[in-house]
């Protein structure tokens, strides 16, 4: 092998890619969550999936959207509705289920229906503010539920920090198609 060779250069070249990667000071890592064990996790699956069945057998709530989120018991439950009877009764429904230490309510009232254009503005609302958390490596994204109802954005979920929070406050709020950001995010205790 001759040092002109192209497998001799591009070794070079990945060697000094590598090494110049080096000297970068090391990133301050992200603050770490209170642990959960694999139990607490399974637990946390079993209660979420027994609020959403209870909720779409239940007549007054089970044709409306509704997010659950659970962890270490403790359940958050989002979304838009008609009317605070279908709120109060989402949140009776959650209660009972067996599991569920605490019922955390971040349902919001729909108002005025929706037309179909503003539905599909909001659908793209909702993405871009997705593939804007996903982007961000601060963000555990997929520990937040984005909805957007008439331009509102609402985020929920279990995340690490207040920094957290905010940082994923200003990505909804700079998304384009947002008029406002509702943050119902929890830091995870």
């Amino acid at each position: 092998m001759t040092l002109r060779s192209p497998a001799f250069l591009f070794g070079i070249a990945l060697a000094a890619l590598t090494l110049a990667g080096c000297d970068r000071p090391p990133e301050a890592p992200a603050p770490a969550a209170p642990g959960i064990t694999m139990g607490t996790q399974v637990d946390d699956a079993v209660v979420t999936s027994g609020i959403k069945s209870a909720l779409v057998a239940d007549p007054v709530v089970k044709g409306f959207d509704l997010q659950v989120e659970t962890r270490k018991g403790v359940v958050q439950l989002s979304g838009f509705v008609d009317s605070q009877a279908q709120i109060d009764r989402a949140m009776a429904v959650a209660r009972g289920v067996t599991g569920v230490s605490a019922v955390e309510n971040s349902v919001s009232l729909k108002g005025a229906p929706s037309t179909a254009g503003t539905m599909l503005d909001d659908t793209a609302v909702t993405g871009r503010v997705k593939a804007a958390l996903l982007a961000d490596p601060d963000i555990k994204s997929f520990d937040i539920s984005v909805l957007t109802f008439k331009g509102e954005v609402q985020l929920t979920g279990f995340v690490n920090s207040q920094a957290q929070i905010d940082q994923a406050t200003r990505i909804a709020a700079a998304a384009e198609g947002a008029r406002s950001v509702k943050n119902e995010l929890l830091i995870k205790q």
